[in-house]
């Protein structure tokens, strides 16, 4: 009988623990708290009345353009599959990370019947954020976020059906994939992944993680 994925997700989190990163670059030195640098616009959230946990934000187009990362700022990109939306995004991640000076790594979950082991080898190199794309990874992200609640975890393209406060989630119509046997808030269109959406994803996604606006979904369905 295969073993729950939530008792796999804790045996392999606590070998990692014990194993750490073998990298002899790993992130372990010392490395302050990132902030972010600029501020969000008018419209991003309503300041009046910021959203619940697990609530759905639209923010404004472009009020997240004012928000950068700072220099250096430590992503490993979490990746599974090659199809087009996920490339797409795969690509949009990495310009991003050039333009703003990021210290961007990639991770790619070869095995998509078992993507925990590089799940857990992302984790045990402690970056600042850990981005995710690929539908493959929704169903064991659901179980690991939970039990790593120290690390960051931003969702594009797809979102955590229950997302704990260290997920956050960026999608939009066609875009909202949530794990097997859960139906999407719309319906699935691979040609909704646009550069021009791809790239909004991150940097509002971002903008987001940076200005402490976690455990959220943000909608884009204007652009």
């Amino acid at each position: 009988m295969r073993p729950p994925l939530r008792a796999v997700a804790t045996l392999a989190m606590a070998a990692a623990l014990v194993t750490g990163c073998s990298s002899g670059d790993d992130w372990s030195r010392p490395h302050p708290k990132p902030t972010a640098i600029g501020t969000l616009g008018p419209g991003f959230i309503d300041r009046s009345s910021p959203p619940a946990p697990e609530a759905t934000a639209t923010p404004r187009p472009g009020s997240w353009t004012g928000v950068h990362p700072p220099k250096d700022y430590r992503v490993l990109l979490l990746t599974a599959g090659d199809d087009a939306p996920t490339k797409a995004l795969v690509a949009a991640v990495q310009s991003w990370a050039a333009e703003e000076h990021v210290d961007l790594r990639t991770v790619a979950a070869d095995n998509p019947s078992d993507p925990l082991p590089d799940i857990i080898r992302a984790l045990s190199m402690s970056p600042d954020l850990i981005v995710s794309a690929g539908n493959d990874l929704i169903d064991p992200l659901a179980v690991v976020t939970a039990n790593h609640l120290s690390q960051q975890f931003l969702v594009v393209g797809a979102e955590l059906a229950e997302p704990t406060h260290n997920v956050t989630a960026v999608d939009w119509s066609g875009a909202s994939f949530r794990g097997e046997g859960l139906g999407m808030s719309s319906t699935y269109d691979p040609h909704s992944f646009t550069p021009a959406r791809c790239d909004a994803a991150i940097r509002a996604g971002t903008a987001a993680v940076l200005n402490g606006l976690t455990g959220i979904v943000l909608w884009l369905d204007h652009l």
